[in-house]
């Protein structure tokens, strides 16, 4: 029986997509040193820190200007680019009615995740969240569910981490909770279903299904 769900936020709950490349392009746009990566060569990068996505993408240890200008461009532009994947309000809804503990586990950093969860009233759902500042090691080291687990005093055999990248499965699987990987993921569902999530999730719906059929309610 799962009870506890644990939520990544880009690209699983909230569409920040195009907001991401759109951002990883801007800052590239400016080098002079190595040519740009295309949308296809960045999106299976996506999921890792911030820091170390650009360290990838530039080839360099230093990159807290390119983080800099990312976080720029990426605030102008979150207003207009961002919003809730289809039927999660309803579903996050229907979960915390069903008695579901929630939180999500993500590698933005806190400030931007409590922004776009107030912005779309999820906020007092998620009972713990975990940013990568709230972390020694980000997924895919187990920590990061660990410690949403523990602020929650969930067990890991009915807890359940929902994500859109491999690192948000290795977590999971890391921490000996359950992982579900979104088959709406850019990186795409048999990408996800290589590292052996317990679960894929083709629309946000089968969630409440599996989980409601897990406490007995429909």
């Amino acid at each position: 029986m799962i009870n506890t769900v644990l939520f990544d936020l880009d690209g699983t709950i909230i569409d920040t997509n195009e907001l991401i490349i759109n951002s990883f392009l801007h800052v590239m746009g400016g080098w002079d040193h190595a040519d740009p990566w295309t949308r296809e060569q960045i999106i299976p990068h996506m999921g890792g820190t911030l820091e170390q996505q650009m360290r990838t993408f530039s080839g360099q240890e230093e990159v807290s200007e390119y983080v800099k200008g990312y976080r720029a461009y990426n605030d102008i532009h979150h207003e207009a680019m961002v919003r809730p994947f289809p039927h999660v309000i309803e579903v996050v809804e229907a979960l915390d009615q069903a008695g579901i503990t929630m939180g999500v586990v993500t590698t933005k950093i806190r400030p931007s995740t409590l922004k776009v969860l107030e912005r779309f009233d999820l906020l007092k759902y998620m009972k713990s969240i975990v940013t990568v500042q709230d972390v020694t090691h980000p997924k895919p080291h187990a920590e990061p569910v660990q410690k949403a687990m523990a602020e929650l005093g969930s067990n890991p055999a009915h807890t359940l981490m929902i994500g859109d990248s491999p690192v948000d499965i290795q977590s999971a699987q890391n921490a000996g909770a359950l992982s579900a990987g979104v088959a709406w993921s850019l990186k795409g569902e048999q990408v996800l279903s290589g590292y052996k999530p317990d679960y894929i999730l083709h629309d946000m719906r089968d969630l409440l299904d599996m989980v409601l059929a897990g406490t007995g309610r429909s």
